[in-house]
């Protein structure tokens, strides 16, 4: 008979005309098989109609009987003996009514209850008060509001305890305005609150919160002379601290004169949800002093509060308390404890409070991995969930999240993708939070087309859902769909940081300098621009862009920060201006601030870049010697590029041979590529056969490979090569180039035939090469600068960087800087004919490729042809 499942917007009004129709409660058959044209329910007691007992032989009053049934909690039988009753059309009394609605209410036996109030309402008889109340208290009970308030309406009379079901009944289900709504109209009504009342409509107001409505209901607990019950008193504590009201729950709880175990936790609990943990944590030891003993949830806001604090010898003294005390045996304890040594690192003590457990719910298993994933160790994470699988236990939405989180961390694409099926099968692919981190885990396993797909499937996406797909859109180099989506955010959903900072760093992968400034101007305006990381996303941006003079202007608001220092040291390396790294470095020094390994890192790099060996060497030693700081492989692999590069074939070999630590992929790779630059096969070969012995997936190395091949004129390695990438399933990224153009970012691939403009640009780079075979100048024989060949060369350049220059020499006025972005490296033939260009037009022309920043002006190149990936068959002369 139930009118509604969910509470929809009822009318505040028991006469309205849609809770007047009885014929909305219609009685089922299903309980009810055979129903008399009548069913009189008498209240007379002195009614003495008996029925033989089968049973037993004697005689009972039938009322006595039911009535016996239901205290005795007999719910199946009793509806059954109920039944029977009405069949014989035996009247029954009210008292016994009352009571099988009252069990049907502590059984929660929705359907059996909605079928006894049909019965009620077939019967004709009006609601007396006591009979409405303990429908009322059922439906409320059963979370049927809909026909809570028609029973409302239908009771001729109706006092405080009316009232207050159905304020509590509207204030449980979230329907707050509506609960204080129902409060005023009992007032207006003339009845008069009580103990009951106000502690339901001080949670109300806490709920919501307000503050304005929660000082006028503790006007009317004083006007009602309710201002000395303990109870009252604790609920307007509790009322003024959801509000944020601290100054006023402190006065009313000092002023207590008698304060019970509710009072304290109010007060502690309020300190901690606001923040004020020091105060809490005095407020506790006090508790102590006034000898009121704690319960679990004193405790477990106490470990909150630690965890909140950082306070991890407070946390250890508060574990021990717990243990003296007893409370460890409680399951919500523990967990708390798990958490706040997962807060501090502790992860040893941690796992002895998660073993010591003689049980375990899904909260503990799930704290537990969450304390693996939040400490760097999905590996643990996913162990952990295994053991809970054997266990038997059941995740949920959370749990399913936490190792999530892990498979993404560690590229475990099967699993996470089992687990996507699982929370499909589940039911909680619903949940915000679980599409929120699939779209995480497909991101950074390089499904950025599933991660879409959840994207796309969520139907009311937040704000995290945004930055996880722009995200992972930057992370799988798409940052000019990860701009456009940023664009579209901001039509429905507000950005935060988290997702200023990763458009930010997708406009500085393409070169967005436009659109970078922009959201900067909306980071300045949102309050956020000055947030450290933020900073140095913009200094970031600015560096990449090359606009060195905006880079400065950044840095000089962060000097204090050692991140700042490094990005600008970044900026000089990949610009080859190693003295000026140098100099840098000094100033760094000078200014007291202490260096990193990412700073010798960047220093190293640039060096390596500048051909400074000398120099390089001095840094890396002193690494551990000034600094105390412990090179790792990423610090080896930048002196093996500052040694191959400059000709220090042996000398780097030599080297590899003495690193302490095991040489990874990268280390071989940086002997691979200046055996590349340096035409030395041999060496080469070695290079890439320990590379292969552990890396067979990185397709940049076969790349270098070919290259090495390629450029001693061995075709037949080539193709070796290359059919072992296809074998492998390796493919190379599309040639890609962007340009911004009057604020407007224009993206180019190999071979783009489609652009609106393809003829214009290829006029103009044909005209390019008429004047330069004009000048005399190299150019690659027989190729159509516009129209890029299928050949040998394409695979590992594109030229797209040719079409992206040409665009941009169209659509902006003579003598304006121009700044190309690549996603791969430029080869030489494409550097040669840039060079042409930036000296035929008289403009300088900015090119950033995948390793290094060229900056070409009256035919130089600032990178001094270091490096360059030459070009199949053409050498420049």
């Amino acid at each position: 008979m139930a009118v509604s499942a969910k509470f929809p917007q009822v009318p505040l009004n028991p006469d309205h005309p849609q809770h007047l129709h009885a014929k909305t409660h219609k009685t089922k058959d299903v309980a009810f098989p055979h129903k008399p044209k009548t069913h009189p329910i008498s209240s007379r007691k002195s009614q003495e109609i008996c029925v033989l007992n089968t049973s037993s032989g004697v005689t009972q009053n039938p009322n006595l009987r039911l009535h016996d049934l239901c205290l005795n909690g007999n719910l199946e039988q009793a509806l059954r003996y109920f039944t029977s009753m009405q069949e014989l059309q035996i009247s029954v009394d009210e008292d016994v009514v009352i009571a099988l609605a009252r069990l049907c209410e502590w059984r929660t036996a929705c359907e059996e209850g909605s079928e006894l109030y049909s019965l009620a309402l077939k019967s004709g008889t009006n609601l007396s008060l006591r009979l409405g109340n303990a429908f009322l208290s059922m439906f409320v009970r059963f979370g049927n509001l809909g026909d809570a308030w028609y029973v409302f309406g239908r009771m001729p009379e109706r006092d405080v305890f009316s009232w207050n079901v159905l304020i509590g009944g509207y204030a449980k289900a979230g329907f707050f305005d509506e609960a204080l709504s129902l409060y005023h109209r009992m007032l207006w009504a003339g009845i008069r609150p009580d103990i009951y009342t106000f502690p339901c409509v001080l949670r109300t107001c806490g709920g919501l919160p307000d503050l304005a409505r929660g000082r006028e209901v503790h006007v009317h607990v004083i006007r009602y002379g309710f201002e000395a019950d303990v109870d009252v008193v604790n609920a307007l504590i509790t009322m003024y601290v959801k509000c944020g009201n601290l100054s006023n729950a402190r006065v009313l709880f000092d002023r207590m004169p008698r304060r019970d175990r509710i009072s304290w936790n109010a007060m502690i609990s309020g300190y901690f949800e606001n923040g004020e943990c020091l105060e809490g944590l005095r407020l506790f030891f006090m508790m102590r002093e006034h000898s009121i003993y704690p319960d679990l949830m004193t405790m477990t806001s106490v470990i909150a509060a630690c965890e909140q604090l950082g306070d991890e010898k407070l946390g250890r003294e508060i574990h021990g308390f717990v243990m003296a005390t007893g409370f460890s045996i409680d399951i919500s304890v523990c967990n708390s404890l798990i958490q706040m040594y997962s807060s501090y690192g502790q992860l040893e003590a941690a796992e002895k409070v998660f073993n010591g457990m003689e049980s375990k719910d899904i909260v503990s298993w799930t704290t537990m991995i969450s304390c693996y994933e939040n400490n760097v160790m999905p590996d643990k994470a996913l162990e952990t969930y295994k053991m809970m699988e054997l266990e038997g236990i059941v995740p949920d939405e959370i749990t399913l999240a936490s190792v999530l989180s892990a498979c993404a961390a560690l590229g475990r694409l099967d699993m996470g993708t089992k687990l996507h099926e699982l929370a499909k099968s589940m039911g909680l692919i619903s949940y915000i939070i679980i599409s929120n981190t699939l779209i995480d885990m497909y991101s950074k396993c390089k499904c950025i087309d599933k991660a879409l797909e959840v994207f796309h499937g969520i139907p009311d996406k937040d704000v995290i859902s945004w930055t996880s797909i722009i995200l992972g859109l930057r992370l799988n180099n798409r940052c000019f769909e990860a701009l456009m989506f940023f664009r579209h955010m901001k039509q429905n959903t507000k950005p935060n940081s988290v997702t200023l900072l990763s458009v930010l760093s997708a406009c500085a992968r393409i070169g967005a300098l436009t659109s970078g400034k922009e959201i900067h101007a909306y980071a300045l305006r949102s309050g956020v621009g000055q947030e450290s990381f933020l900073a140095n996303a913009l200094l970031d941006l600015y560096v990449r862009c090359g606009r060195m003079q905006l880079a400065w202007n950044q840095f000089n608001l962060q000097k204090n920060d050692v991140a700042a220092w490094n990005i600008l040291l970044t900026g000089y390396a990949q610009q080859g201006q190693g003295k000026m790294a140098q100099e840098f470095f000094d100033k760094m020094i000078m200014s007291n601030v202490y260096p990193d390994e990412i700073t010798f890192l960047s220093l190293l790099c640039a060096c390596s870049r500048s051909r400074m060996i000398a120099e390089g060497l001095e840094y890396f030693y002193s690494m551990e010697h000034n600094y105390g700081i412990t090179p790792n492989l990423k610090h080896y692999a930048c002196i093996v590029d500052l040694l191959g590069c400059s000709g220090k074939l042996e000398d780097a070999y030599q080297f590899i041979m003495q690193i302490p630590l095991k040489p990874d992929p990268a280390i071989w790779g940086a002997l691979l590529n200046a055996c590349r630059i340096h035409h030395h096969v041999d060496l080469g070969e070695l290079a890439a056969q320990h590379i292969f012995e552990t890396d067979t997936e990185s397709v940049g190395y076969f790349i270098l490979l070919c290259n090495l091949y390629a450029e001693s004129g061995n075709w037949d390695e080539v193709a070796r090569v290359r059919k072992m990438m296809k074998e492998k399933g390796l493919t190379i990224d599309p040639g890609c180039s962007w340009v911004e153009v009057k604020g407007e970012v224009h993206a180019f691939l190999t071979g783009d035939n489609f652009h609106p403009q393809i003829r214009e640009i290829n006029a103009v780079l044909e005209g390019f090469l008429e004047k330069m075979r004009a000048a005399g100048l190299n150019s690659p024989e027989g190729e159509k600068m516009g129209e890029v060949e299928t050949s040998k060369a394409e695979i590992f350049c594109g030229h797209s960087e040719r079409l992206a220059l040409a665009f941009g020499l169209i659509n902006t006025v003579p003598g304006t800087p121009i700044q190309v972005t690549k996603n791969l490296y430029m080869c030489q033939s494409c550097h040669t004919i840039i060079k042409s260009i930036s000296k035929i037009v008289r403009r300088e022309i900015s090119i950033r490729d995948s390793e290094q920043f060229h900056n070409f002006k009256d035919g130089i190149c600032s990178c001094g042809n270091v490096g360059l990936v030459k070009e199949f068959g053409n050498e420049e002369q």
